[in-house]
């Protein structure tokens, strides 16, 4: 088949390279009889189209071609007629041309009497108009058309001024003069009237500018008149202090405010916008009225900032802290309108110092709530310790760690509710809140400083108070719990209550300020926890003290008789330091412990010593006293020294072994005050053995119990007249009856 698509290909009947021959040649040899005459029918339906589409195409064009060629045989005929008329206009204005100038060459002299003739009517209407000016003026002021007279009189001016000397106008100028005084005196009336409006003021001095009064003057007039409005508004706030915070705001800022902005805006719009670009010297009235204007203005809002402060001082309280932060932002927001009029000072710097004075003082009022909050807390500890004797799990009373617990959390809870209240000063759509030299102020100096960590000094030094020389009727309790519960506070409350308060009010790293390290107050904590405990066991050890005191001091130890008993002194000693045993065991773990003897060896200890001192002392010579007291004074000497007032550590048996020293040194100074008979001693050698077998309990380490009651025994043979010991079977005997 002969392929028809190709352009160039010779045998494409459309192609521009169609060749007959080849095309008949190749479709001859690659077609059948039946196809080639296909082809044939096909070739003469196309041409017999063809032939058809061109003729239609010529008859189209041929009446197309004969419209073309009327319509241009029309536009000929036209623009011949067109090209007629246009000669006859021309020959038309060349006669009027010729006409004109014939009327005014004979008109010439008559157009000059008529000019003369129109300046004569002209000057006559003026010279009328000032005749009629003075009745005019006073018509116009009468009808308050004021901004007509004023026209009306600048109209004329210039004729009054030019022909002022002639006697005729004179008096007309003189009527004038007068009637402006009325007028401008009138102008000024305006400035003191309190119903005028900022478009009545302007037009008022637009007026008196337009009669040539002097700037400056009207600035101080117009300033003199706005003070005395300005002023009762402030005098408004002044009597208005007692009033809800929110309204004094909005007051102030709806009364006082507007009426200072309107003002600003209409002396700019009067004197600096309007007249400083017209007058000659422009830099000096600009200087000048933008000086008065100044000074007026920081006057006014001086005024108003202190009776802000003032207010606001009076409404700070604990419970009020989202109205005063309100009654802050609603203010603040106000000046904004100031500082847009009045660029040449920035009045929210002070507003944001007003909020940041506030901010501190609610902190102190929160500092002193939590303050008393702790001080009531505390107190209530003490009365539920006066009224109830906590020794164990009291079944009157709560314990001791309950106490704690309760004063601990409850001081917590209480420090987070107050950080709670005041994160209302920091709320995003605070305008005041978003200056940095607010935040960073109010939240490291006002809240984490003045309030959490000066609630931790405070914490601290009422704790330590207790301590005072003043404080005898404390309860030794009270102490005890105190020293716990800033140990507490030492291990987790500090760092929790400063890391809550950077993480709310970002005061922590990073801050310019100087912060209080939270190692620091932690240390505060632990060293009052140790005075307290060393004044508990002070407290403690002078009640065993005296205990032991007066059953030495009051006894006749020469009249005594031959013990058969422990004395009861003695139980109530150890009663009293098993007492201490469990109340301090509420609050603090057991501790270290040396290690212990057995029940044997103590009693083979107490047994040695009784040997030690068996012999009839009497009966020695006064050389070989002598020699036994150098022996046991040179024994002390290589003995371990034992501090009575030591601190002690935070555990039970280190507070207990303090209270126990204290007690038996008391004892050992006791004796060696005294002198005893046979059985004095005797009575004494049972005291320090039953002390011995039940106080190496609460001790850390038994034998610094039996040094001292040995130092009792010993103290007690040097003081006796007859130093004869009991046998240790019949002691042990007593002591274990009774």
């Amino acid at each position: 088949m002969v392929d028809f698509d190709d352009i160039d290909n010779p045998y494409n009947i459309n192609g521009p390279n169609f060749c007959p021959e080849m095309y008949v040649q190749k479709l001859l040899k690659g077609s059948s009889l039946k196809q080639v005459m296909d082809k044939e029918a096909d070739i003469v339906r196309d041409t017999q189209s063809l032939h058809s589409d061109m003729q239609t195409l010529v008859y189209e064009n041929y009446n197309k071609f004969i419209s073309a060629t009327d319509t241009v045989k029309k536009m000929k005929r036209d623009f011949r007629v067109m090209e007629d008329e246009m000669e006859q206009l021309a020959a038309n204005m060349e006669e009027i041309t010729k006409s004109s100038q014939q009327i005014s060459s004979t008109l010439q002299d008559t157009r000059q009497q008529f000019t003369k003739l129109l300046g004569v009517h002209s000057l006559l209407k003026r010279l009328q108009f000032l005749f009629k000016l003075p009745a005019k003026l006073s018509a116009r002021i009468k009808e308050e058309q004021y901004a007509q007279a004023v026209q009306d009189y600048l109209h004329a001016q210039r004729v009054l001024e030019r022909y002022g000397n002639m006697a005729s106008f004179q008096g007309i100028q003189k009527d004038c003069e007068i009637i402006l005084g009325d007028l401008k005196q009138r102008l000024r009336d305006q400035f003191k009237n309190k119903e005028a409006s900022a478009k009545d003021l302007a037009k008022a001095v637009d007026l008196l500018l337009q009669l040539s009064e002097p700037a400056d003057q009207l600035c101080a007039e117009f300033l003199a008149h706005a003070e005395t409005r300005l002023e009762e508004q402030l005098g408004l706030l002044e009597n208005f202090q007692e009033q809800d915070l929110l309204e004094f705001v909005d007051m102030g800022s709806k009364g006082f405010l507007s009426d200072l902005c309107l003002v600003v805006a209409s002396y700019n719009d009067m004197f600096i916008n309007r007249l400083a670009p017209e007058m000659h010297s422009s830099d000096d009235f600009e200087t000048l009225a933008t000086g008065q204007l100044s000074k007026f203005v920081m006057e006014r809002m001086e005024k108003y900032f202190a009776l802000v402060s003032s207010r606001v001082e009076k409404q700070q309280d604990v419970g009020e802290t989202l109205i005063l932060v309100r009654a802050l932002d609603r203010f603040h927001r106000r000046l904004q309108a100031i500082n847009t009029l009045f660029q040449h000072t920035d009045f929210t710097l002070t507003g944001t110092n007003i909020a940041l004075k506030a901010g501190r003082r609610q902190c102190k009022i929160h500092l002193q709530a939590l303050k008393g909050h702790f001080w009531e807390a505390l107190t209530r500890v003490r009365q539920t310790l006066a009224a109830t004797k906590v020794a164990g799990q009291d079944k009157d009373g709560p314990s001791l760690q309950e106490l704690l617990t309760s004063l601990v959390l409850a001081t917590r809870v209480k420090v987070k509710n107050v950080l709670q209240d005041l994160l209302v000063f920091l709320q995003p759509d605070l305008m005041f809140a978003m200056k940095p030299m607010f935040r960073e102020a109010f939240c490291v100096d006002g809240v984490r400083e003045g309030l959490v960590v000066g609630f931790m000094h405070h914490l601290t030094a009422t704790a330590r108070g207790f301590c005072a020389p003043g404080h005898h009727s404390v309860p030794p309790a009270l102490l005890l719990l105190l020293s716990k519960m800033c140990l507490d506070f030492e291990s987790t409350c500090v760092r929790e209550l400063l890391s809550h308060t950077d993480d709310c009010f970002d005061a922590g790293v990073g801050s310019s300020s100087v912060v209080t390290a939270p190692n620091e107050l932690c240390t505060n904590m632990r060293a009052a926890a140790q005075d307290l405990l060393n004044h508990y066991v002070r407290m403690q050890g002078l009640i065993v003290s005296q205990m032991l005191r007066k059953s030495v001091e009051t006894r006749d130890w020469l009249h005594t008789i031959e013990p058969r008993t422990v004395r009861a002194v003695m139980k109530r000693v150890v009663e009293d330091v098993a007492a201490m045993d469990a109340q301090v065991g509420l609050l603090y773990e057991e501790g270290q412990r040396a290690e212990r003897s057995s029940d044997s060896s103590r009693r083979t200890h107490s047994m040695s010593v009784s040997r030690q001192f068996r012999p009839n002392w009497s009966s020695y010579a006064s050389s070989q006293l002598d020699q036994s007291a150098i022996a046991t004074n040179i024994h002390k000497l290589f003995s371990e020294r034992i501090e009575i007032f030591s601190s002690v550590g935070f555990s039970k048996v280190s507070i207990l072994t303090g209270i126990i020293k204290i007690g038996l040194k008391t004892f050992i100074e006791c004796v060696r005050l005294r002198t005893f008979s046979r059985f004095g001693l005797q009575q004494i050698q049972v005291d320090t053995h039953y002390l011995q077998l039940y106080l190496w309990r609460f001790v850390a380490d038994e034998n610094l119990v039996l040094f001292l009651l040995d130092e009792v025994l010993s103290s007690t043979v040097h003081r006796c007249l007859d130093p004869v010991l009991m046998e240790p079977s019949v002691m042990d005997i007593i002591c274990e009856r009774g």
